[in-house]
């Protein structure tokens, strides 16, 4: 199977690049500077995005919140800006919510025995109508001027690199040492590969799960922020997109498996390139709105398929009743 993994992430790694040549020969627009920048944008927010999904994939969860996450905080966070509040503290009021919401999933995917599918389907609903309702009314939150740090995140360059991109590098290397150098790295593997073998040798789960949410709104809040810098704002509209199933294509067709304790930050970043220049190319080609997700559907699909073969789950690990745990 390691054999199957790595042989998965060449094949993503090469159609990357392969479509990549393709489209930057057969497509007048695509090796425009604008075209680029706004790929660069693109695929950094999916990237940090799929880096908080691969974390919960990996201990064997899934975060459909993760989208209404990021679209709420940001927006509150912006809104408070726009009338009167401190950026510094609407920023550290956005945080607490964010980490609020995966806190509330983690505890009823890991107490209440809910599904995790569920419970996050359900809390992404909870948040954004939470968020209309109480904490903000218009559709697009627009950023606050003057921000001199907030504005070179958007459209800085770092070594000749847009700063999206260097988020993107930085979070990834956070996220891989969290994974291969920690404990709770080590513990999430365990967790994700083989529940009641964790739970016999004493791994913390419930709690364990519950740092996954939490970690995972966190990337989310963190993605936002990215996101708002750098096209100075935030649409609520998003919440209402394909964007949450663009970040599991990001996870899925990059190799984790979502049978969990397999994959890790090297699969989101192949898998992230090739979804990125996917999307750019469709974009540029005109392909219709409702075509495009046809074809991103099918693509996920197929991964899913893909992955049932490469990573079978056993009967015994696949049975995932938390009141046993």
């Amino acid at each position: 199977m390691g054999k199957a993994r790595l042989s998965q992430e060449g094949v993503v790694f090469a159609l990357a690049v392969a479509m990549f040549a393709v489209f930057a020969v057969t497509l007048n627009n695509f090796l425009t500077a604008g075209n680029l920048i706004a790929l660069v944008r693109s695929v950094s927010i999916l990237g940090i995005l799929g880096l908080g999904m691969g974390l919960v994939v990996i201990g064997r969860g899934i975060d459909l919140a993760m989208v209404a996450t990021m679209v709420v905080s940001l927006s509150w966070v912006l809104s408070m800006a726009q009338t009167g509040t401190p950026f510094d503290t609407a920023l550290a009021y956005g945080v607490l919510l964010a980490l609020a919401i995966g806190l509330a999933s983690g505890i009823l995917v890991a107490y209440a025995d809910i599904p995790a599918i569920f419970t996050t389907l359900a809390m992404g609903l909870v948040a954004y109508g939470s968020g209309r309702a109480f904490l903000f009314q218009i559709d697009v939150q627009n950023t606050p001027v003057g921000i001199s740090w907030f504005d070179f995140l958007g459209r800085g360059l770092l070594f000749g690199l847009p700063m999206p991109i260097i988020a993107f590098a930085v979070l990834a290397a956070l996220i891989a040492l969290l994974l291969l150098r920690t404990r709770f790295g080590r513990f999430v593997y365990a967790a994700g590969d083989n529940p009641l073998a964790a739970r016999i040798t004493g791994l913390p789960l419930r709690p364990l799960i519950v740092a996954q949410y939490v970690v995972s709104s966190l990337i989310a809040f963190l993605a936002g922020v990215v996101m708002a810098a750098a096209v100075s704002g935030m649409s609520t509209r998003l919440y209402n997109s394909t964007m949450i199933y663009d970040v599991l294509l990001v996870v899925v067709l990059g190799g984790i498996s979502l049978s969990g304790g397999r994959g890790g930050v090297r699969n989101v970043l192949v898998g992230t390139l090739l979804v990125g220049v996917l999307l750019n190319g469709m974009t540029i080609l005109d392909i219709t709105y409702t075509t495009q997700n046809l074809i991103k559907s099918l693509i996920l699909l197929l991964a899913i398929m893909v992955d049932s073969f490469i990573n079978p789950r056993d009967e015994q690990t696949s049975q995932q009743s938390q009141g046993d745990i």
